[in-house]
């Protein structure tokens, strides 16, 4: 199929200490989040004067990937578009529009199948294409890429590299825990985010040649009544301390794909922290960033797309996800429901 360019999805994030209110408010519309909450999450922001390490890590993102097509191949522009902030999803497609694009393949910056990490990136464009209106380009979102070779291989070369940060005398006896976006129960269990998980979990940890290793979750969101995946990395971390389970740790944020403010603030604060305080020696890996290989990837799930020979690669005891799943593939929790747009957009849910 013909595609005239190429669509960044990400999730967005504010850039000044006055965005971190407006910003946290478009997150968490149509949800039943106390302000409270919000106000919390709000300082988070503030410690690092409300900017968020997100939108410049996507920019770096888009010109390293736009190297790479320069060089290998297809040549097609690169447009950004965010959930939550600026540049957001409706402006990038009437910017689009206004080009002459008709239609686009998104890559979006998140590597699992879920609501919140696939379906709703889809209702996102597809809502974007209604507000523009008659002639919004037509977006393909390439699929989720968590057991794509080049993936895993960075995220190996990411953890690796932590390891061997570890004191030597520790690093022999030392647990890789691999990080994920805790997300309520009744996401979790219509889709396929924990098996992903895991199935990342176990291939980084054989091609290291580790087996003491952990899956916890981390920047739960919800209601206090709502189950959320668990345990919680500050509970691990004393279960740990207290069972004498390691002597160092390795932290692998593997559900997240840069260093964004989920990770700088509850991994490199509010763990380190707590190590700290329980005399727990602890390095955090960083994300694949911007590490070649998973720049790569990225051209690879292009190619497959555009060119009907291209293998469709994927490592692990999982098989690489459709492009089209099934119609109720991966719903909202029942208080998240929102209402569908009628497009191609909805119809081609992963």
């Amino acid at each position: 199929m013909k595609y005239e360019a190429i669509l960044v999805v990400s999730f967005g994030g504010p850039e000044s200490r006055e965005d971190v209110i407006p910003f946290l408010e478009t997150v968490l519309r149509g949800r039943n989040i106390p302000r409270e909450r919000l106000l919390t999450v709000a300082e988070h922001y503030y410690h690092f004067q409300g900017k968020s390490p997100i939108n410049q890590q996507v920019r770096q993102l888009i010109a390293e990937l736009e190297d790479e097509l320069k060089r290998n191949g297809p040549q097609l522009p690169i447009y950004w578009g965010n959930r939550n902030w600026r540049p957001f999803l409706a402006a990038t497609l009437r910017k689009m529009k206004q080009d002459g694009v008709a239609r686009a393949l998104a890559f979006v910056t998140s590597a699992y199948s879920s609501y919140s990490g696939c379906r709703q990136y889809r209702e996102d464009i597809a809502r974007a294409q209604a507000e523009v209106g008659p002639g919004a380009p037509s977006v393909d979102k390439l699929r989720p890429f968590f057991n794509h070779p080049l993936f895993i291989e960075a995220t190996v070369d990411r953890v690796r590299d932590a390891l061997n940060s570890l004191p030597q005398n520790v690093r022999h006896s030392a647990q890789i825990v691999y990080l994920a976006h805790s997300i309520p129960l009744s996401m979790a269990t219509t889709s396929d985010y924990v098996k992903q998980l895991e199935e990342v979990r176990r291939l980084v940890s054989t091609a290291l040649g580790q087996s003491n290793d952990a899956l916890v979750y981390q920047s739960r969101s919800g209601a206090p009544g709502q189950p959320w995946l668990e345990p919680d990395i500050l509970d691990y971390l004393r279960k740990v301390k207290s069972e004498n389970r390691a002597s160092a740790l390795v932290l692998a944020p593997i559900s997240f794909v840069s260093d964004h403010m989920e990770v700088l603030y509850d991994l490199d604060i509010e763990a380190r922290h707590l190590c700290d305080s329980l005399a727990l020696p602890m390095t955090r890996a960083k994300t694949v960033g911007v590490h070649p290989k998973f720049i790569a990837m990225i051209r690879e799930l292009i190619l497959e797309r555009t060119n009907p020979q291209q293998e469709r690669r994927a490592i692990g005891q999982l098989r690489p996800r459709p492009d089209v799943c099934a119609e109720d593939c991966c719903p909202a929790p029942q208080s998240m429901q929102p209402p569908q747009p009628t497009t191609q957009a909805t119809k081609d849910r992963s």
